[in-house]
């Protein structure tokens, strides 16, 4: 990044934050309430960065995620937390990307072919006949750092139907836009790192499970990187204070915990047992295995769970907070959520991330409605967001950070 990158950056990304229409827009959605006038009374402003707002992956809503572009368009919308990512390359060098195995969504690889002929499964067209779907699958452990540094990353998405790889690649949602993904620049951790500090943010890198079996290349093992990962954070001299490293594996924050005590003790756990504990209930605490207070015996101080699993409806229809919220607080876990503004219109009830409200979900302005009830009522410390303005909007008018 040149230096004159690197003042525009400064003047634009740190000291103020630049909201456009968006969050104006929610607020004048929303069904008439004293948190609608508390939310219009803010609209002018000032407004500044926030570490309530976490900009996930960038800012995806509308830009490439984990590319240059999108990091500064969520470091400008006021995100005072930026994520990347983690993840490595065939000569085990890290990189950001939302999954190991993702270049192929995520990324221009198919339209070049001396890389495309290198991903772990070249793509095969759709056949309308059989119904067999289009895919293909490209890993960054496929690609050196150099190769992977040759991509141009695009906007999350693939055509299931598509025959040939130019129209795979056309797969961006139609709430989301391909205005800004003519560039896409991608980053390596290392260069994630440099350009946060550049804009005054802090981190919060997300250590991927691999795709790939472990150990990688005979003698790559977890542990090591786990390690690597922190080892980047120590050699550019950030303060452990600074760094939220996140993982599904409890076993890399326990990791973090034991081999790097001053940068586990703000580890986060993302927490996806909705998914992947049978039976899992965020209304029944029995089904939570290990519970809050094992988490906590273990050294665990901040748990992240998807948006729906820290809420649910009373009987009037309201939305509260859920059992398991309440039994994260009670147990004296901090609590990070994902991911807002990444459900479209939310004229569908919202879909994944609103699933435990949805009968309350009416429309967008309904997003101000769950995160006043987050921040508020749950008492979370940081929202994800794939649109981070949404959230500064809301971290300014409330004064929270």
């Amino acid at each position: 990044m040149t230096s004159g990158t690197s003042v525009e950056v400064r003047a634009q990304g740190v000291d103020t934050a630049q909201l456009g229409p968006r969050p104006f827009y929610l607020v004048d959605q929303m069904a008439e309430s004293d948190l609608k006038q508390t939310l219009a009374a803010c609209a002018a402003g000032p407004f500044t960065p926030s570490r309530f707002s976490i900009g996930h992956r960038g800012a995806p809503l509308q830009f490439p995620e984990h590319t240059h572009e999108s990091y500064l368009a969520a470091a400008r919308m006021g995100a005072g937390i930026l994520e990347c990512d983690v993840t490595f390359t065939k000569d085990r060098q890290l990189v950001c990307r939302h999954s190991q195995c993702d270049l192929h969504t995520s990324t221009d690889i198919l339209a070049r072919p001396e890389l495309a002929a290198k991903c772990s499964k070249p793509f095969t067209p759709a056949d309308p006949a059989t119904g067999r779907k289009a895919e293909a699958q490209c890993c960054t452990s496929d690609l050196t750092l150099a190769e992977f540094q040759s991509l141009r990353g695009k906007m999350d998405g693939a055509n299931a139907d598509a025959t040939t790889a130019a129209d795979y690649m056309k797969g961006t949602a139609g709430w989301r836009t391909d205005l800004y993904a003519s560039t896409g620049t991608l980053m390596t951790h290392a260069e994630s790192i440099a350009l946060f500090s550049d804009l005054g943010v802090q981190f919060t890198p997300e250590l991927k499970a691999p795709s790939v079996p472990m150990p990688f290349d005979g003698d790559y093992t977890q542990d090591a990187y786990a390690q690597q990962m922190i080892d980047e954070y120590k050699a550019a001299g950030i303060e452990p204070a600074d760094v939220f490293a996140q993982s599904f594996q409890l076993r890399d924050v326990l990791y973090w915990l034991k081999a790097e005590p001053a940068f586990g003790a703000q580890g986060v756990f993302l927490d996806d047992r909705d998914e992947t504990l049978p039976g899992f209930d965020a209304m029944k605490p029995e089904s939570w295995k290990p519970t809050m207070q094992e988490l906590v015996d273990q050294g665990v101080e901040i748990i992240a769970p998807p948006l729906h699993v820290l809420v649910t409806l009373d009987g009037a229809g309201k939305i509260v907070p859920s059992a398991y919220a309440r039994a994260a607080k009670e147990a004296g876990l901090d609590i990070i959520t994902w991911t807002l503004e990444r459900s479209g219109t939310l004229a569908d009830g919202g879909g994944y991330y609103f699933q435990s409200v949805k009968d309350a979900i009416k429309g967008s302005g309904d997003t101000y409605v769950l995160l006043d009830v987050l921040a508020k009522d749950v008492g979370v410390r940081g929202v994800f967001s794939d649109w981070a303005a949404t959230v500064t909007y809301y971290a300014n008018c409330m004064d929270v950070d």
